[in-house]
């Protein structure tokens, strides 16, 4: 992270005073110049390293401070293991208990004391909480972070055994499976994501950039905080509840679109789902800030009816793809190409070629996974990582989604179907709200559906499927059907749940809870057509 280090302090230099930061989260809003971003960081990174800190963990919600420790860290080469805040308490007990952290720096201590008070630790994770105040000069002490110090242990010599050299950062996937996997990555393959990123889209001349996704995610990590250090824009951070987030009680459109108007932002991430509350926002007459001048949606396949009214409208969106593994980001429509309904060209920095349909891509890839040194070995610059997505390449390179290898359904006429590809055309029409395909050694497609207002009607839902159809060649065709009461929810990281705590379909899961109602669906070759 050299680069982008030297690019913050050179800028500082240049223009001291220029905001570095717009801190909105708390009671009052905080504001950091280059400079005083620049002084922070030197601060908190020596603070660390005069504790002797080699690995610490991170958990936190968006905030200046949030950025702070994570450029400390780089600065004091020190792993970070940053949490998600949408991780299960299991999530982060399995965590903590594959990374032997020094500390877990926190602005939410009393959960913390409460979480390891319950969970079944163990000795390696016997934590002191006679928890310290951090006063490493945050020139703005009101949310400052407090360090839950981890009591010592032979930790270092742990590390090095789990932990492939030159780990700088781990990311933790949510997983199909809903246990994640640690993902060590170097400082300069993050870093040569953000040169790459920065490149494809320096023509916009990005001022302002809206933190919408956890920094904890490693794309709004790369793309909405080391990209913006390099362009030399402002970091805008607001709370989770301030942008809609309110867990268990859902969504609030009205507080997001409020926050982008209050805000004005030049950039943002979306996950496909907030693309979907714009364009219907806008479609009821809400005007979207005349400042936005780049939208990238990420995270799962986006619909590309939604795509195209997200254009018509004048939202200036554009997909991209990646994975942890490869630093995020690997391909991305740009202001000079994009082509809506694809996931965009790869970027500068991979290369990609295709196996049986399956991308793989090399020259950017991560160093291996936490405990498992069999996968240490062939991370090195030349490797090439299987994706496990199906994509293919048009004549332009702009690559088409297809769906996940293992999820590969085959009928029991020995055809082959990408569920997520029957998926995404059924999703096209606005009113359904989630669907999931099944068919496989089976002689035709079903599928769970759940639609986004309960008036919504099966004959309704029927001429829906009955549009995808049309597009979709029979043996792919969704032939029955049942209507769920309402879409599946996101999981917690239990071993029951039905879906990743991203929102991805656990499907063996959800079609061993559905056994029964899916096996009524094929029974009988002339019964009715759908049943709800």
């Amino acid at each position: 992270m050299q680069k982008i280090w030297n690019h913050l302090v050179l800028n500082a230099q240049h223009a001291p005073d220029q905001p570095a930061i717009l801190d909105v989260s708390g009671e009052s809003e905080r504001h950091l110049s280059r400079h005083e971003l620049v002084q922070a960081v030197k601060i908190l990174a020596t603070e660390l390293s005069a504790r002797s800190y080699e690995a610490v963990a991170l958990y936190a919600g968006n905030s200046a401070d949030w950025i702070v420790v994570d450029l400390a860290c780089q600065l004091a080469d020190i792993v970070l293991l940053p949490l998600p805040g949408f991780f299960s308490a299991g999530q982060i007990q399995h965590a903590l208990e594959t990374v032997p952290v020094d500390a877990v720096l926190t602005d939410r201590p009393d959960y913390l004391r409460g979480l390891f008070n319950t969970l079944e630790t163990g000795d390696s994770l016997s934590v002191n909480l006679q928890v310290m105040i951090n006063t490493a000069g945050i020139e703005q002490p009101a949310a400052a972070y407090q360090f839950a110090d981890i009591a010592p242990l032979d930790k270092a010599a742990k590390r090095r055994q789990l932990l492939p050299a030159r780990t700088s950062k781990i990311t933790f996937t949510s997983g199909s499976t809903g246990t994640p996997k640690g993902v060590c990555l170097s400082a300069d393959h993050q870093e040569r994501v953000a040169e790459s990123l920065d490149q494809a889209i320096a023509e916009l001349n990005i001022q302002k950039h809206l933190c919408v996704l956890p920094l904890s995610t490693l794309l709004e990590n790369i793309a909405g905080v080391y990209v913006p250090l390099l362009q030399g824009a402002c970091i805008v951070l607001a709370s989770e509840q301030q942008l809609g987030f309110n867990g268990a009680a859902g969504f609030s459109v009205p507080s997001f679109l409020n926050m982008l108007s209050t805000l004005r932002p030049n950039s943002m991430i979306l996950m496909p789902q907030l693309l979907q509350a714009l364009v219907i926002s806008t479609a009821s007459g809400w005007q979207a800030p005349d400042s936005l001048r780049f939208i990238a949606v990420g995270g799962g396949s986006v619909n590309r009816l939604v795509l195209d009214k997200a254009v018509a409208s004048g939202l200036p969106v554009y997909e991209g793809y990646g994975l942890s593994e490869c630093g995020s980001v690997v391909a991305l429509n740009t202001p000079a190409a994009r082509r809506n309904g694809t996931l965009g060209k790869p970027l500068p920095h991979v290369r990609t070629r295709f196996v049986d349909g399956e991308l793989y891509v090399a020259d950017a890839v991560f160093l291996g996974y936490v405990g498992e040194p069999e996968s240490w070995s062939g991370h090195v610059e030349e490797s090439w990582v299987a994706t496990g997505d199906l994509c293919a390449p048009d004549a332009d390179s702009y690559l088409h989604f297809q769906g996940r290898r293992k999820n590969l359904l085959v009928s029991s006429y020995g055809r082959n179907i990408s569920p997520e590809w029957v998926e995404r055309e059924i999703s096209f029409d606005p009113r359904i709200a989630q669907v999931i395909v099944f068919g496989d050694s089976r002689p035709f497609c079903t599928a769970l559906l759940a639609v986004h207002n309960k008036s919504v009607t099966d004959h309704q839902i029927q001429q829906v499927l009955d549009a995808a159809n049309k597009r979709l060649p029979e043996y792919a065709r969704v032939q029955r059907w049942i209507r769920l009461d309402s879409p599946l929810g996101l999981g917690t990281g239990a071993a029951s749940d039905l879906m990743t705590t991203n929102g991805r379909p656990r499907r063996p899961q959800i079609e061993h809870h559905f056994q029964a109602e899916i096996d009524a669906l094929y029974a009988g070759s002339e019964e009715k057509k759908y049943a709800s």
